[in-house]
């Protein structure tokens, strides 16, 4: 990004924000690739960048990405895990509802998301006292240093 101006980065930047989408179109790619330089972790081909040499570097990483998650579904966005964004998100998450704009419709996700269940381990707390104190106790009987 060091070797673009100021003025191609607000045009790269006015582009996407008024452009929003996940499959963008050979037009804004092309768009896209004169304005700032080619990255390897694009996810369309860097084919149209001034820099053609970097094409078998990308099919490496590209390929190395699918096959490191092995078979998994997409990633979705931390903005499709949002349902209640303005504007919503072009593609919901899996197992995100859409949004429900009436007052009784948001107090009930918010008792929802109270209810829910927290995230943390769920071990029993007495587990992380006795253990080491178990440990310790037992070099006080067996001495791991003998002559």
């Amino acid at each position: 990004m060091d070797e673009t101006t100021w003025e191609q980065r607000h045009q790269v930047i006015t582009h996407i924000l008024t452009h929003p989408t996940t499959k963008p179109s050979l037009h804004s790619q092309f768009f896209i690739s004169n304005q700032i330089p080619c990255y390897l972790n694009w996810d369309y081909p860097p084919i149209l960048c001034p820099k053609h040499n970097q094409l078998f570097k990308w099919t490496i990483s590209h390929f190395l990405k699918k096959v490191s998650k092995l078979g998994a579904s997409n990633q979705a966005s931390w903005r499709a895990k949002c349902p209640y964004q303005l504007p919503p998100p072009l593609v919901l998450a899996k197992g995100v509802e859409d949004a429900k704009w009436g007052d009784e419709d948001k107090r009930e996700y918010v008792k929802k998301r109270l209810r829910s269940k927290k995230v943390g381990n769920d071990i029993n707390p007495w587990i992380p006292i006795l253990v080491p104190n178990l440990i310790l106790l037992s070099f006080l009987f067996w001495d791991p240093y003998q002559d």
